[in-house]
């Protein structure tokens, strides 16, 4: 059953807002086809659906599935299903097409409560991963100035961080209208990701704020160059989540604590084999080469100097840790207040940043699994709690 007009309109105007409703699956090689053959308890072995983006973002899911985690948890799983645009993601998920998928994070705070639907967010699918990418030439953000500056979506973290470093720098973010040099304004558009190099290339955008491979293709490409790493800006931040139907986890517990398993598993796998996780990933599940998405899991600091103003984050480099903070989510709710889109956002009004993380955030799953896979260290984490670190 397809979604109601009405919601397809609310996730288009949130999400990237020029993709198409539908996305297709891509690519129907072997990796594709891997589908346990064991049932997941609670009586039924209805196969968990998973959906994802071309991005470095999905690696958990993608490995957990190439390494065979999944069936080793004994959960049935489909073969993943690659969309080309958040927009068609968040409606598929709202839908009910996919019960799992990685999401932007403020998207899923979106979901639940400005379109009422029922999903829940489980765990972090990775941390850090993202950076502003702008065109050779462009070496400090005033530059910037009089240009356009594309964005995944609106409800981003990337729409969040950029709109935090741009009012640092003295300039302010427009929508809807031209960006002005003389005024010191940027115009801000979603765009799907995929859509993002050729935009650079070809000169109709100053630059872009994304998730990886796409920064590091601008760079071996000799399109762009990245200027600042947003991990370098909000310190070990959470870009996208997992998160599954509220379906799965009340109906078929086993299935869904044996998802997480895996995913977890996979995150620990990933962070101490990163050249293997860019072979995985190019070896069927994204469609960019292997050197791109190798550099992006391994971005020298060295390289990359200007882009760190506190090297000691280690902004540069995507990670994957699990445990979902509540810090994290009281934070972004506010910073979601004071950031400008072009969306729905009166959902956010009336929204306590404590009570977002009790209502959409369930870290049951995750916990247990993170003590299964080495406990806290085993992902550089030391604990439950953390405080927030935002330096623009």
């Amino acid at each position: 059953m397809s979604a109601p007009l009405t919601t397809r309109r609310a996730v288009l105007r949130a999400g990237a807002g020029a993709a198409a409703l539908t996305g297709a699956a891509w690519g129907s090689g072997t990796l594709y086809s891997r589908t346990s053959a064991v049932g997941s308890g609670g009586g039924t072995s209805r196969p968990v659906r998973i959906g994802y983006l071309p991005i470095t973002d999905a690696a958990p899911l993608l490995v957990a599935h190439a390494n065979g985690y999944f069936d080793d948890a004994g959960v049935t799983v489909a073969r993943p299903v690659m969309f080309r645009s958040w927009a068609s993601l968040s409606e598929a998920f709202v839908a009910g097409k996919v019960d799992a998928i990685h999401m932007l994070m403020p998207m899923a705070l979106y979901m639940r409560y400005g379109l009422q639907a029922d999903v829940r967010i489980t765990a972090w699918n990775h941390t850090n991963g993202s950076a502003l990418t702008v065109r050779p030439g462009i070496t400090d953000l005033p530059q910037l100035a009089g240009e356009t500056v594309a964005i995944p979506a609106w409800w981003s973290i990337h729409n969040v961080v950029v709109q935090k470093l741009l009012r640092a720098a003295g300039l302010t973010p427009v929508m809807r209208e031209s960006p002005s040099r003389s005024r010191g304004t940027v115009a801000l558009v979603p765009m799907a990701p995929a859509d993002m190099l050729p935009a650079l290339n070809n000169g109709v955008i100053g630059g872009y704020v994304v998730a990886d491979p796409f920064d590091a293709a601008a760079e071996v490409r000799h399109v762009g160059t990245i200027h600042r790493f947003l991990g370098d800006v909000w310190r070990n931040h959470a870009c996208c989540v997992t998160m599954l139907r509220g379906e799965l986890l009340r109906d078929r517990p086993d299935q869904a604590g044996g998802f997480m398993d895996a995913l977890v598993r996979a995150q620990a796998w990933a962070r101490q084999n990163r050249p293997e996780t860019a072979a995985v990933l190019a070896g069927g599940y994204l469609p960019q080469p292997r050197p791109v998405i190798q550099r992006a899991l391994t971005y020298s600091a060295a390289d990359h100097a200007g882009a760190l103003h506190h090297p000691q984050w280690h902004g540069e480099t995507l990670d994957f840790r699990p445990y979902p903070y509540a810090s994290f989510t009281e934070e972004l709710v506010r910073s979601m207040k004071d950031t400008v889109v072009d969306a729905p956002a009166d959902f956010l009004g009336g929204l306590e940043p404590a009570a977002a993380h009790r209502e959409l955030v369930d870290d049951t799953l995750v916990t247990r699994s993170i003590a299964k896979a080495g406990g806290w260290a085993a992902f550089g984490l030391d604990g439950a709690t953390r405080t927030e670190e935002i330096r623009a």
